[in-house]
């Protein structure tokens, strides 16, 4: 399905035209047929020769009261149909609306001129072109018809067919947004919106989000008929039964854990703009009053009270409720850094000036960041590039773990007996303790849970150390006798050095073992009978009394082993 919405000033031929091309009369309202006028968004549809298929139509309101309304009937479409009549002068809503679709980025479209039974449409033509050319819409096909004798009408199917074949199709496996931009009661059915589904796919029985409420699809229309499924881009009526709390126009129905709701957002601005303090937003069916807080000459922070489900490179109109004017604005960044220094937001649009789209440039501006995050601000993390560390669900920026690692050997060497991972974490301002563990390199080493440097030790005890380690490769549970320790320049005192540091696992009377020893003693012994004899764990373990009583008491000590009545044993 493709979705156009209609533009232009009020009683210029807009609806006249949708009639004409679907048969449909989108005035649903008494009062809209009563005063001759669209009020409300009105819907119809039709269908074009393949490969186009079906087409729905938008119409919105051309008056200038109704603007609001308007901008929440173009928002979420890609097609517009520029109406302007022949037998009257370019008009303020025309301007208005062009500015609008200018503004919303719609690079799609079509001008038509109405009317041409009532007045030469070459003036009214060239005119539009003149106009038309200066916005987002340059280049735009044009046609002459007229709603009232069918004049053109041909002309503008095959027309409007072109344009909506060169459409890229979205995305039927994207993320659901759908802007509602109506509600209403059904008796018997209960609430049912409507909207334009930009992207992705709706399917009976799924659950969305509306607000902080999860709603579950129990039925779902499309162009007048019950479906079980269907892709955006595409007009859809959706059944929730019960009818959530806050649920209005501009309320948005999403896909569960798929979008942030935003409460501030940096946007680039379509030209310089003088924003004001207070400007309307319009983005897909929603409107509210922000706070704009100017950052250079081309981009501003948005403030949102609610917070709105927004991505990056959304685009959203914003305007001057006193003036009227309309300015185009791009979502740069939806989830901002705090901008809390003097001179910070001067450096903050320096810093947007230079972000390009895509995962390399959000992960080097932000340093470190979960890749959960970016999905939901719609920042594709398919393919990384390979200088981007993960660690879970972290993203980290190869200057800021170059940063962080610089930090740690520096803390670490002033640190008499190391650091545990926790202390290095707190210190280096870490997010999550478990990106220690991707720092750790040599020159550090993490042993026994603490972060040490190889070259934290004198070089002769180095060599005494690395003797130790040589001996407890092939039998670790043969700890190195007194005699030995002391042969190789090793005392109390530099043992109990060692065991701080992580070096070695040091029990009672100085036995010396390698780190992780208990663990591995706790594997041998865990396929014993329980319980088990102090014999028999000398046995299992292939090492002697001397060794094996201080382990023993160390699995006791640490409430891994229960030493028994009668001396026997059993893991906890």
């Amino acid at each position: 399905m493709h979705v156009v919405a209609t533009a232009g000033h009020v009683d210029h031929g807009k609806s006249t035209l949708v009639r004409a091309l679907t048969g449909q009369d989108p005035d649903r309202l008494a009062e809209e047929r009563r005063r001759g006028l669209s009020i409300e968004l009105g819907y119809c549809w039709t269908s074009l020769p393949s490969p186009v298929g079906e087409v729905a139509f938008v119409d919105v309101p051309g008056h200038e009261r109704f603007l609001s309304t308007t901008l929440s009937g173009l928002g979420p479409v890609p097609v517009a149909m520029l109406v302007v009549a022949a037998d009257d002068p370019w008009m303020p809503q025309a301007a208005e609306h062009l500015a609008a679709l200018d503004a919303l980025a719609v690079t799609h479209g079509i001008v038509v001129v109405t009317r041409s039974d009532l007045a030469d449409p070459a003036p009214a033509l060239a005119r539009a072109r003149a106009e038309v050319d200066r916005t987002s819409l340059a280049g735009a096909p044009a046609v002459v018809v007229s709603g009232r004798t069918g004049a053109g009408i041909d002309d503008l199917r095959t027309t409007l067919g072109a344009v909506l074949a060169a459409m890229t199709p979205p995305d039927p496996e994207a993320d659901v947004r759908l802007w509602v931009d109506r509600v209403f009661h059904v008796r018997g059915a209960g609430t049912v919106v409507t909207g334009t589904l930009p992207a992705g796919t709706l399917r009976l029985g799924d659950h969305l989000l509306s607000g902080a409420e999860r709603v579950r699809v129990r039925g779902l229309e499309s162009l007048g008929r019950p479906v079980e499924e269907v892709s955006g881009v595409a007009r859809v009526a959706v059944r929730l039964g019960s009818r959530p709390e806050g649920l209005s126009r501009g309320s948005t129905l999403l896909t569960p854990d798929a979008f942030c709701a935003v409460g501030e957002v940096d946007v680039r601005l379509r030209g310089e703009a003088r924003l004001p303090e207070r400007p309307l937003l319009h983005v897909g069916a929603a409107q509210q009053t922000v706070h704009a807080r100017p950052l250079g000459d081309h981009f501003a922070r948005l403030v949102l009270d609610p917070p709105l489900p927004l991505r990056h490179a959304d685009r959203m109109a914003l305007r001057d409720p006193g003036s009227r004017t309309l300015w185009g604005a791009e979502v740069v960044d939806a989830a901002p850094p705090s901008l809390s220094r003097r001179g910070a937001g001067r450096a903050r649009a320096a810093d947007l000036a230079v972000r390009r789209p895509g995962v390399a440039d959000e992960v080097a501006s932000r340093g470190v960041v979960r890749r959960s995050l970016l999905r939901r601000l719609g920042v594709p993390t398919d393919e990384l590039p390979d200088d981007i560390l993960r660690t879970g669900d972290w993203l980290v920026s190869a200057e800021r773990r170059q940063e962080w690692f610089g930090a740690l050997v520096a803390a670490v060497g002033d640190a008499e007996d190391g650091l545990s991972q926790a202390s290095a974490a707190r210190l280096l301002g870490l997010p999550e303790v478990g990106l220690v563990d991707s720092l750790v390199e040599p020159p550090l080493r993490l042993v026994a849970g603490r972060i040490t440097l190889d070259g934290d030790l004198p070089e002769g005890l180095r060599r005494a150390l690395d003797a130790v380690r040589a001996e407890l490769e092939d039998h670790p549970f043969d700890a190195p006798a007194a005699d030995r320790l002391a042969a190789l320049g090793i005392d109390r005192a530099t043992l109990a050095r060692l065991d701080r540091g992580g070096h070695l696992l040091v029990l009672e009377g100085g036995t010396a073992l390698l780190p992780g020893a208990d663990e591995a003693a706790l594997r041998v012994l865990a396929d014993l009978p329980a319980p088990f004899t102090t014999s028999e764990a000398r046995q299992a373990l292939g090492t002697s009394r001397r060794v094996v009583l201080p382990l023993l008491a160390h699995l006791d000590r640490t409430g891994r082993t229960i030493r028994l009545p009668d001396d026997r044993r059993r893991l906890r």
